[in-house]
């Protein structure tokens, strides 16, 4: 037990996954912040904490502190958009894209404020991001303001989470060696896609559920349900499809590397990473695993370990289905915002234990 409260400012907060999770481990998260607004309705309901709709890059030093109580452990997080440093960015023309810069605004605010923890998670590609060494610089910047650095690529199925999710995780102390708790799941362990969403209510495309508004699939075309209905768990369109189903595009040499999209989901499995179209089946490999539909938002929202009950929208009349489908994929996993919390927890108490005995 660590005998000072530890609490939490959480930036780029979006719909709360990191926020959940360190609640959930036993951090006070003081408040969220992020630009995108449409997210306060999900962070406050399910977090408990103030959601402040503002541009990081105007945000100053003092308006963070003011939320710290003067004796806290301040922990400061902040999960830059992915999107600069995605696959897609970086081998085309949207490395132009300047949104990579806020992870300096973040670097600007740790510096100002001088939390005793920083914690940072994002896509592994932040680490080979061409047009500027936009990480080493960070953790550079960290080193030299007095922290003790860990980061490291972690495979969201050893920490329980139902996705083959890979997200590079940082870690940051001033008080001494830090890093993520061990694995929580061997592979024979992992949830699969059946362990997390198995027990949903049957539903069709274009169908809601009577028990649970969030649990809705997206309207698949005559063509669509065709082609999901020959789809096979883990299969593609290349070999499981009638030639007059396939798309011109995916017939070029080009195409042929997209094995996935339009694909179903197997059960016995992680899923796929969720992304912020991964309501859609040709998005990706999205495809509910024996129904012939995309994956619902709850359904979506499970396997990013979001817990049954969590909140996206006040109603059935006020839900914006793309919306929340991209805030989904854009979240922080909950599960992952845990364990990243429990680290956190671990570390202090540790070295608590090492201050009473030196």
């Amino acid at each position: 037990m660590v005998n000072k409260n530890i609490s939490a400012v959480d930036l780029f907060c979006g719909i709360g996954g990191l926020s959940y999770g360190f609640q959930e481990a036993g951090i006070d998260v003081k408040v969220g912040v992020d630009f995108d607004n449409s997210c306060k309705y999900a962070f406050e309901t399910n977090c408990n904490a103030k959601f402040i709709h503002q541009d990081i890059s105007k945000i100053k030093a003092e308006d963070i502190e003011n939320f710290y109580e003067e004796n806290d452990i301040r922990v400061l997080v902040g999960c830059a958009p992915c999107q600069p440093f995605s696959t897609y960015t970086l081998n085309g023309d949207k490395q132009k894209d300047q949104r990579w810069q806020l992870l300096y605004e973040f670097a600007r605010l740790i510096k100002d404020i001088q939390p005793e923890i920083v914690s940072m998670e994002n896509v592994p590609n932040l680490l080979n991001f061409k047009k500027e060494p936009v990480f080493e610089n960070f953790v550079d910047k960290l080193k030299n303001d007095g922290y003790f650095v860990w980061y490291k690529v972690v495979y969201s199925p050893d920490y329980g989470i139902p996705q083959k999710r890979k997200r590079l995780v940082l870690l940051a102390s001033k008080k001494g060696k830090i890093k993520l708790i061990d694995p929580t799941h061997k592979a024979e362990e992992y949830i699969t896609v059946k362990d997390a969403i198995g027990h949903l209510e049957k539903i069709d495309s274009g169908e809601v559920s009577k028990k649970d508004f969030i649990h809705k699939a997206s309207k698949l075309s005559d063509k669509n349900l065709k082609r999901i209905r020959q789809s096979k768990q883990g299969g593609s369109w290349s070999k499981d499809w009638d030639e007059n189903l396939k798309l011109d595009c995916h017939k070029s040499d080009k195409g042929k590397s997209y094995v996935s999209v339009y694909g179903r989901m197997k059960w016995d499995e992680p899923s796929p990473t969720m992304t912020t179209f991964c309501t859609g089946i040709g998005n990706g490999r999205f495809g509910h695993p024996v129904q012939d539909r995309a994956i619902s938002l709850r359904e979506a929202a499970i396997l990013q370990s979001f817990p049954n009950e969590y909140k996206f929208s006040s109603s059935a009349k006020t839900l914006k289905f793309g919306e929340v489908s991209r805030q989904i994929g854009n979240a922080v996993p909950p599960k992952l915002g845990e364990v990243i919390g429990l680290s956190i927890i671990k570390h202090l108490e540790e070295m608590e234990r090492n201050e009473r005995i030196d």
